[in-house]
């Protein structure tokens, strides 16, 4: 039961809970208004059939209202279109119920007359918060609260019921079906803009990737677009020797030799760099796409050493699992906080800390090769890593190196 909550994003919390608020409302409708007739038919009519009746119009009518808002809600989140044709039967089945109770009234088979307005204005408020959430429009939406007053004034009028009980209907089923549609519409939006804030972290999480690799292909582009250029126009020009039989052909071919051989050289650079990033830049790119993607993320130094000031190997297998623990926290869970703390005191093991609330029980997909690739990395370097839940849905990657090891890199560089 945790699991089948804390697994669910926020968006899908929302939306579980709207639709459980409106899953009550049917058995809000039968409780309240399906058991009144029992009490309100008279004593000289049949005990049992017309109260039987009234119950299973009003449990259908809930049930219907029910389906309504179940189809409209999947509408309002985008997975389909417009309910329309059930809307038009509740719109249907609701004048048909109210049509009903006025009658039964106007015949006198409902004997009290304090409850036929009560339950003509439950079925049409129910039925208001259902038939809004089909609309988007504010002005749509107030609509239906004055159309069904003024409806359902005008029929008790024309069955013979007195002008301040019908304004009593008016007003009674205007003033409720607002409630019912205003809280009903803000559901309706409140649902609809949790659901585009959370598409729009998944945009922004997509963005910084995809400025990462734009990156990382001008930096391709600005070491490889001059050297390529010269070392077309240079064997162009060793070409043209050739034919001559001219023999600084062979220079210059050495020189597109060279110039190819330094281009491999800085192709090789720029990878390394990406492949092998400083610690502290790759802190830093961290708490920005954390940032972007709506998370707070805090990165933390305490007393001690700097990123900057540890062995080349060890920034860089621990840059791996910054960038590692960050792709996990953007693909898996819902996180909102994250906390990053690199502890390398003085003559002191180095560990770094990553972890996130919102993590789920169990993982969305197989198991992946990240972790593993990590694992071999620090082993490297005789460091452990170590992942998973702590507690409260908070995930945990640490990853610790060694004061030997340290020390003996410290002494080869």
């Amino acid at each position: 039961m945790t699991g089948w909550w804390k697994n669910r994003s926020s968006a899908g919390k929302v939306e579980l809970y709207t639709r459980g608020s409106f899953h009550l409302f049917v058995l809000l409708e039968i409780t309240s208004f399906g058991l009144m007739p029992v009490a309100a038919t008279a004593p000289s009519r049949p005990p049992v059939l017309l109260p039987l009746t009234l119950l299973f119009m009003v449990c259908g009518h809930a049930v219907l209202c029910g389906v309504l808002t179940h189809k409209a809600l999947h509408w309002v989140v985008g997975r389909r279109e417009r309910p329309t044709r059930t809307a038009v039967a509740v719109v249907v089945t609701t004048a048909a119920c109210t049509l009903a109770v006025l009658t039964l009234r106007a015949t006198g088979h409902i004997s009290e007359a304090a409850v036929t307005p009560t339950l003509v204005a439950g079925l049409i408020w129910f039925a208001s918060g259902s038939l809004v959430l089909c609309l988007r429009s504010v002005k749509r939406m107030l609509f239906i609260p004055a159309a069904a007053a003024v409806a359902t004034g005008l029929a008790a009028l024309a069955l013979g019921t007195p002008a301040a009980t019908a304004l009593g209907y008016c007003v009674g089923i205007l003033l409720g079906s607002l409630f019912f549609g205003a809280t009903c519409g803000f559901s309706a939006w409140l649902l609809r803009t949790v659901y585009e804030l959370d598409h729009s972290r998944e945009v922004q999480a997509r963005l910084a990737v995809a400025e990462e690799r734009l990156r990382f292909g001008r930096d391709l582009h600005d070491v490889m677009g001059r050297n390529l250029a010269v070392i077309a126009l240079k064997s162009e020009l060793a070409i043209q020797l050739a034919r001559r039989e001219r023999p600084e052909a062979v220079e210059q071919m050495i020189e597109v030799q060279r110039i190819a051989q330094e281009s491999q050289r800085e192709v090789r650079d720029v990878v390394r760099g990406y492949r092998e990033a400083d610690l502290s830049v790759e802190l830093e790119g961290a708490r920005g796409v954390l940032s972007a993607a709506g998370m707070d993320c805090r990165v933390d130094f305490p007393a001690g050493r700097r990123a900057t000031e540890l062995p080349p190997e060890v920034q860089s297998a621990l840059g791996w699992v910054v960038r590692e623990a960050t792709t996990n926290i953007l693909r898996h869970g819902d996180a909102h906080r994250c906390l990053i703390r690199l502890t390398a005191g003085e003559g002191g093991s180095v560990t770094l800390v990553v972890e996130n609330d919102g993590a789920p029980e169990a993982p969305a997909g197989p198991p992946g090769s990240g972790l593993a690739g990590l694992r071999e990395r620090l082993a490297a370097l005789d460091g452990t890593l170590q992942a998973g839940l702590v507690g409260d849905g908070r995930f945990r990657l640490l990853a610790q190196i060694p004061d030997r090891r340290l020390q003996e890199l410290e002494v080869r560089a």
